[in-house]
C-alpha cells in the first residue's frame, strides 16, 4: 500500500505545478462538494481574495491542474481551471452561484456563503472573491471521469 505522500508525489509527476486544496471547512461539506463535482453538478468554487495574501502562488491559474483532497488529506480529484474571475460578494450572479453550490436560490447561496466567510476570516458584502470555474480531469477514487 502506498502512503498519502507517495500518492501526491505521483500526482505531482503527472500534473507538474499542481496545488492541493480542500473544498469547504468541514468533513461533511467537503464530502458533499466532492460528490457534486463527481456528479457534474459543481464546476466552480470561490474563496475570499484575501485568502491569497500570504500565498499568492496558490491563486488559481487558467490551464493549471490542482488536486482536491478529501478531508483526511488523501487525493480525491484533479481539476483544471478554465476561468478565473474576481467579483465582489454582492455582485455574484445566480448563474455563478448555480455552478458553485447546491443552493436553490441566490438568496440561499448568499446566506450560506456569508456564514462560511464569517467562520473563516470575516465577511463584508463588498469583499472581493476569487471565483474559479473548472473541469474535472481525473476522479482519483478509480471511477474515472
Amino acid at each position: 500500500m502506498t502512503s498519502n505522500r507517495d500518492d501526491f508525489e505521483d500526482l505531482q509527476d503527472t500534473y507538474p505545478g499542481a496545488g492541493t486544496f480542500m473544498f469547504g471547512d468541514s468533513a461533511e461539506v467537503s464530502q458533499i462538494m466532492i460528490a457534486s463535482v463527481r456528479a457534474g453538478k459543481k464546476s466552480a468554487t470561490c474563496c475570499a481574495l484575501s485568502d491569497f495574501d500570504d500565498a499568492p502562488e496558490a491563486m488559481p491559474v487558467v490551464g493549471r491542474c490542482d488536486i482536491a483532497a478529501n478531508w483526511d488529506g488523501t487525493p480525491a480529484l484533479v481539476i483544471r481551471t478554465v476561468k478565473v474571475e474576481q467579483v465582489r460578494f454582492c455582485d455574484v450572479t445566480w448563474a455563478m452561484a448555480m455552478v458553485e453550490s447546491e443552493d436553490d436560490t441566490i438568496a440561499e447561496w448568499k446566506t450560506n456563503h456569508q456564514s462560511y466567510f464569517e467562520r473563516n476570516g470575516g465577511f463584508d458584502s463588498e469583499m472581493m472573491l476569487v471565483f474559479e470555474h473548472f473541469e474535472l480531469v481525473e476522479d482519483l477514487d478509480g471511477r474515472g471521469v
